[in-house]
């Protein structure tokens, strides 16, 4: 009887190779020596110096997040359904929506269309401003109250739709416990792992929170919490015994930069702060349809709170840019510095502003780059193999053409990478079933025997 035949490898690794070409790493390889490979070339580059990640819609997803794209049409489509809107105002969403559809190199992206939408806002309301309105290219000249009335529905409504929340089974490893979990399993005399994520859920916080993780993310404070970017340049040690005379690193610690902003942020007084509201109530909105939505949100209106801040990328409100001008300079930092692996996930390199710092820092010599990107069709795969021209280190991790007509969308995603790429950790498996243990204890059920 013959062996059966290996099971064929679902992966591409697409980077330079050892004749500075750029090939498949894995091609020639079954399913298992493909998998090893992958892992041991991960596991080598999880031991650089200086770990950074930037994630993406991508990695919410599974969870019921929203792409930019998606999440702006559904935004707009329900503010637009809002029995109070003003009538310029929906002539704008009218028009930005078709915008939308027909595409094309000079419609800007939602983040710098809310720019724009932000500063028109502030430039009519400055008491020393000039201006008294603003004229639209379709046709309207809305008011400053029509403009404030426009923001504040928009900050609601991404707060309801990126209001996620893990599974309540917290015995169950989601794809960001699983992640975090590995991501801090690094060597503690490494630096820190400095997590960047253009989300605007808290999965990540509450996965951390979870684990038991602790963090730093750009606010100091606990009764109110302000941002306060110092915070970065601090670590967690325990306090050292008298007999050694030394101190030593806690080990479950990470930084987080929230570039886009966050559900959790609020502006008052002109200072940014944060606090963490109660999501589980709010899971419910995105199954609505969209005119359900509006309804929703307008029962809600007076106390739901906004996003803090709208992610744009040019506001003249000083108080408002700062954070943003601060998070993204500590990208810049984090990817110039020696010895740097920068792992993407999740991201589309759509945000311009974001990629521009991305082809800066591969000019450093010794910097990674790991894309994982689960579209074999992606033009970031090209833009990825003409990166060899900046720097001679940058991979991305793709399904085959064939593995992607058989089950789309099923690897290279982030919650592939999480649960089945990156190298595994003994103790969240102990963890998850200590979890489950506690759970039955609490519901008064006999423990599992396994």
């Amino acid at each position: 009887m013959s062996d059966p035949t290996p099971d064929p490898n679902p992966y591409r690794l697409i980077g330079p190779s050892e004749d500075g070409q750029v090939n498949d790493l894995l091609a020639g390889r079954d399913q298992a020596e493909a998998r090893q490979r992958l892992q041991a070339l991960i596991a080598e580059w999880l031991r650089m110096e200086n770990l950074v990640v930037l994630t993406g819609a991508g990695s919410s997803v599974s969870l019921g997040g929203k792409t930019m794209t998606d999440l702006e049409s559904c935004v707009l489509d329900t503010v637009s359904r809002l029995a109070d809107i003003p009538a310029p105002i929906k002539t704008i969403i009218a028009a930005r929506m078709a915008d939308s559809i027909t595409g094309g190199d000079d419609i800007p992206g939602f983040e710098d269309w809310l720019s724009f939408l932000v500063n028109a806002e502030v430039v009519t309301r400055h008491a020393q401003s000039p201006f008294s309105g603003l004229n639209w290219k379709s046709g309207v000249t809305p008011s400053k109250d029509d403009l404030a009335w426009f923001i504040d529905r928009i900050g609601k409504a991404i707060f309801l739709e990126c209001a996620l929340t893990l599974p309540t089974d917290t015995s169950k490893e989601t794809p960001q416990i699983a992640f975090l979990a590995k991501l801090i399993a690094r060597d503690s005399n490494l630096g820190r792992a400095h997590i960047f994520t253009l989300n605007y859920d808290t999965l990540p916080e509450q996965a951390m929170d979870l684990l038991g993780i602790q963090y730093f993310d750009g606010f100091g404070g606990r009764a109110q919490a302000r941002f306060d970017p110092s915070v970065y340049g601090l670590d967690i040690y325990y306090p050292g015994e008298i007999a050694e005379g030394r101190v030593r690193r806690f080990d479950k610690f990470a930084h987080l930069y929230k570039l886009h902003g966050s559900v959790h942020w609020y502006v008052d007084g002109g200072e940014l702060h944060a606090r963490h509201p109660a999501l589980p109530t709010k899971e419910q909105y995105r199954a609505l349809t969209s005119d359900e939505k509006a309804v929703k949100l307008n029962q809600l209106a007076a106390t739901l709170p906004s996003i803090g801040i709208l992610p744009t990328v040019n506001k003249f409100a000083q108080t408002l840019s700062m954070p943003f001008a601060q998070l993204f300079r500590s990208f810049q930092i984090r990817l110039s510095a020696p010895q740097t692996l920068l792992l993407v996930l999740g991201y589309g390199f759509g945000d311009d502003h974001v990629t521009r710092l991305i082809e800066t820092a591969l000019m450093n010599p010794s910097l990674v780059m790991l894309v994982v990107e689960p579209n074999p069709a992606s033009p970031i795969i090209d833009r990825i193999k003409r990166y060899k021209d900046l720097g001679k280190r940058a991979f991305i991790l793709t399904p085959t053409a064939d593995a992607f007509a058989l089950a789309k969308f099923r690897y290279a995603t982030f919650d592939d990478f999480a649960q089945s790429i990156m190298p595994d950790v003994k103790w969240l498996a102990d963890f998850l079933r200590l979890r489950a243990f506690e759970k039955q204890i609490q519901a008064g059920q006999p423990p599992l025997t396994k």
